[in-house]
């Protein structure tokens, strides 16, 4: 290894351990710090990240937008390099910061991809529950919408964050912020066949406390659960393109579509911000006007 990218590689480790102890971002949001700058890095293999000129940012996102990269992804980009040179400039007294005057690319207004009450109902129903696979899966999949958790917070769910009598869960959100979420009575349910049936056969050390398990007895990956939804949603005939969140984003517009107040919604979903959440009306919106249009006479 070049001593530069050695040099390269202590710079954005100091720069993600301050992230780390200044504002406590969870694994996941300095991962993807973390790979926005080494993939500018990679790419510069200029002196040093220290001499990089406003051109070289400017050629860097240019050449991603070129290879088919999104501008919400490249502007993703830019801003992790911002905080990244931002910080560079304190701590080493850069004459210039080459992501000032840099303008993020421009991003049209798109709405989280949801799916109807029917379609979640095929997905959910898609495992084989004879299976301890499939009844684990049907466990996850009616969790995640009953309690419109995140994929990182539900494969990291400690047995221990579990109120079966109760029928609530302690969820460990972003900032390791904590928020108790009712699971209603199908989830419920799932989650006690799946803990009774399935996952004594599952695990193989019992010092192991996460809820779910994979085949092998360890803590499933975002990555294998994002597989299993692909399968069910091609099983269950869904044509949508679905995303790790899309059980999430449809469980805030189902509760909206049925009444629940945006303020509850937030709570529920752990947003910090009542702004966030209110994208969800939106949807519910945009899908009201898709069924005016498509049964109404007139539409």
């Amino acid at each position: 290894m070049s001593n530069i990218i050695k040099k390269s590689e202590i710079l954005i480790d100091n720069f993600i351990d301050e992230l780390w102890l200044e504002k406590g971002l969870s694994k996941n949001t300095l991962a993807a710090y973390r790979h926005d700058i080494s993939s500018f890095s990679e790419w510069y293999r200029g002196t040093s990240l220290l001499d990089v000129e406003r051109s070289d940012l400017l050629d860097y996102l240019s050449n991603r937008l070129k290879n088919g990269y999104s501008g919400r992804s490249t502007a993703r980009s830019l801003s992790s390099l911002r905080a990244f040179y931002t910080h560079l400039s304190i701590r080493h007294n850069l004459t210039q910061n080459p992501t000032a005057r840099v303008d993020s690319p421009k991003l049209g207004h798109s709405l989280p991809k949801t799916l109807s009450e029917e379609e979640v109902e095929n997905l959910i129903n898609s495992p084989d529950t004879d299976d301890d696979i499939g009844l684990r899966d049907r466990a996850m999949l009616e969790l995640i919408y009953a309690c419109g958790l995140r994929v990182s917070e539900l494969i990291s769910l400690d047995i221990l964050n579990l109120n079966l009598r109760q029928g609530v869960i302690r969820v460990i959100g972003k900032g390791d912020k904590e928020r108790l979420v009712p699971m209603g009575e199908q989830a419920l349910y799932w989650i006690e066949e799946y803990i009774n049936k399935s996952r004594p056969n599952l695990i193989k050390d019992n010092k192991v406390t996460e809820l779910f398990l994979s085949k092998r007895g360890k803590s499933m990956t975002r990555q294998t659960f994002w597989y299993r939804i692909k399968d069910y949603s091609a099983k269950a005939d869904i044509k949508k393109d679905l995303s790790p969140h899309t059980l999430r984003h449809a469980f805030a517009t189902h509760l909206i579509n049925h009444g629940a107040d945006l303020r509850t919604v937030q709570l529920l979903l752990g947003h910090s911000s009542l702004s966030t959440t209110q994208i969800y009306t939106e949807v519910a919106r945009h899908r009201m006007k898709e069924l005016h249009n498509e049964h109404h006479p007139r539409g």
